[in-house]
């Protein structure tokens, strides 16, 4: 899971911004949408 730490003095939805891209470079999402249902093997 990405993590990200808000810096001293910055606004919210900029550490927002930057966790939702570590999200998406992590392929968190994606991820999610496979395991979504379950698939007969």
């Amino acid at each position: 899971m990405p993590n990200v730490k808000v810096r001293e003095n910055e606004p919210f939805e900029f550490a927002l911004r930057r966790f939702k891209r570590s999200c998406e470079k992590a392929g968190v999402l994606t991820e999610v949408r496979r395991r979504e249902f379950y698939e007969k093997p």
